[in-house]
């Protein structure tokens, strides 16, 4: 049985998700509400998507854009679930802002130079931390997307900051014990057609999904 990957929000809205999770031998699971089927599935990928309320993280608006405090409570509170269950766990972009903020970090709240430039990322080269999770797929230094005006500032307790941008922005962070994974760039962006010199996120789809095959009960492997 393929593993199924738990996806809050609609369908609609997060096709290249859905797409991603699928071409790497997965089912994605939406809900409407973004917050209820998530007990059978073996993995939760976090999504990109608006600012969290700056109050999660005990700093007043600098930047922010308004939040959706609906939203920002019924992630938090699937993270804590999903990891009490010991559910691998993916987030990108406001994914990886999420997961800083549960484990007690901070924002940058609005950050130059990294967001769409006429609706269409930009590009950025990276630098990866030796023997994390994106030197061993990518190698030390590659290219990727961008398109956030936000980023991990303090990272959380037990989290290492593992990818870097030129200017020293977070790219991407890990959990030191947990299987957590963040991504500010967008994986799911760069698969087939990805502009030219970019590295193939599909490898950090099927990584994921590796790690949710193990979770999967050996009878429904």
């Amino acid at each position: 049985m393929v593993p199924l990957i738990f996806i809050p929000g609609r369908e609609c809205r997060l096709g290249n998700y859905a797409r991603a999770v699928r071409r790497a031998g997965g089912v994605p699971r939406f809900t409407p509400d973004g917050a209820d089927g998530w007990e059978d599935c073996a993995g939760l990928l976090l999504p990109g998507g608006g600012d969290l309320d700056p109050a999660l993280y005990g700093q007043e608006d600098r930047g922010s854009q308004p939040p959706d405090r609906d939203r920002d409570r019924r992630e938090l509170a699937l993270l804590e679930a999903a990891l009490s269950a010991g559910m691998p766990v993916l987030g990108i972009c406001r994914g990886i802002q999420v997961i800083n903020v549960f484990f007690g970090g901070t924002l940058v709240q609005d950050l130059p130079g990294h967001s769409q430039m006429e609706g269409r990322d930009r590009l950025h080269r990276v630098r990866a931390e030796p023997h994390s999770l994106s030197a061993r797929i990518y190698g030390p230094s590659f290219l990727v997307n961008s398109a956030h005006h936000q980023a991990v500032d303090r990272p959380g307790t037990d989290l290492r900051i593992t990818v870097r941008a030129e200017d020293g922005t977070a790219e991407a962070l890990a959990h030191g014990s947990l299987p957590v994974w963040g991504f500010q760039w967008h994986p799911e962006r760069l698969g087939h057609g990805r502009p030219p010199g970019t590295v193939d996120g599909e490898l950090v789809f099927d990584f994921f999904l590796a790690q949710c095959r193990r979770r999967l009960p050996l009878w429904r492997r």
